[in-house]
């Protein structure tokens, strides 16, 4: 095919099988840094049960609920190696003791990493001081778990999500999530200089997915996991069949088959 090289039906097919089982090889390790989103509001039992389903045929990284759906969830994956992800502080602007309450109650009834909405206030007003003490209050609570700072609202500017990247590594918090935008994770791994795991959300397809992991996102945040999994999947088949069923000329003085 490449460079004068040419392939008989027969090993064109295989080659398509190939790069197909590669491609799907590659596709699981990729939906295994989905984190399954089920912390909206309107997310009751119902959709938690989907959310744990979805995790647990995908072999996905977890799933993120609110506070009063952590032990549910916890029960739903049960004897998997998925985790519990709890957002907690609300819209941020509760008071950092009731944020260290929340997660401390959090890890206690199954969370395995806190995701923190800090003070928005304190971040719309460039006040470093304030965040980073908030953000050393609740590490000290979840103590050894993962402590993930929220800097996804649409409101937040690029220099604005930059300074709660400055809080996260000055709060020795471990990492933090950014809207699904290639510039924002790219300005995040700049300003932590690989200190911080750098996550985004609110994922929609398969190219945005593809883009933020090029670009060095750690782990995806999504609420149609099952919906990219299927268009991933569909687009290796695609491929290894355009590989299979492409036709070649016949060789120099060899009749063409009919």
């Amino acid at each position: 095919m490449e460079n004068g090289t040419f392939l008989s039906a027969a090993e064109a097919a295989e080659y398509g099988e190939f790069k197909r089982t590669r491609r799907e090889a590659e596709i699981a390790v990729s939906l295994h840094k989905i984190i399954v989103d089920a912390s909206r509001r309107e997310a009751g039992r119902d959709a938690l049960k989907a959310a744990c389903g979805c995790v647990r045929r995908l072999f996905s990284y977890g799933v993120l609920v609110p506070p009063v759906l952590a032990s549910p969830a916890k029960k739903r994956l049960a004897g998997s190696e998925a985790y519990v992800v709890v957002r907690i502080g609300g819209a941020g602007e509760t008071l950092p003791a009731v944020k260290r309450y929340e997660a401390k109650k959090s890890v206690s009834q199954g969370a395995r990493e806190i995701l923190l909405s800090p003070c928005f206030s304190a971040l719309k007003a460039g006040d470093l001081a304030y965040l980073r003490r908030e953000t050393k209050k609740v590490k000290r609570a979840v103590r050894k778990l993962p402590l993930i700072l929220s800097l996804e609202d649409h409101t937040l500017s690029e220099d604005e999500v930059a300074l709660g990247v400055r809080a996260a590594c000055e709060g020795g918090a471990d990492g933090v999530c950014v809207r699904g935008e290639v510039s924002l994770v790219l300005r995040a791994l700049r300003v932590c200089a690989g200190k911080l795991r750098v996550d985004a959300s609110g994922v929609e397809n398969a190219e945005q997915m593809r883009a933020l992991l090029k670009a060095g996102a750690s782990l995806l945040s999504t609420d149609c996991a099952e919906e990219i999994a299927e268009e991933m999947y569909r687009m290796a088949r695609e491929e290894a069949g355009r590989i299979a069923t492409v036709s070649f000329p016949p060789d120099e003085g060899s009749s063409p088959e009919k």
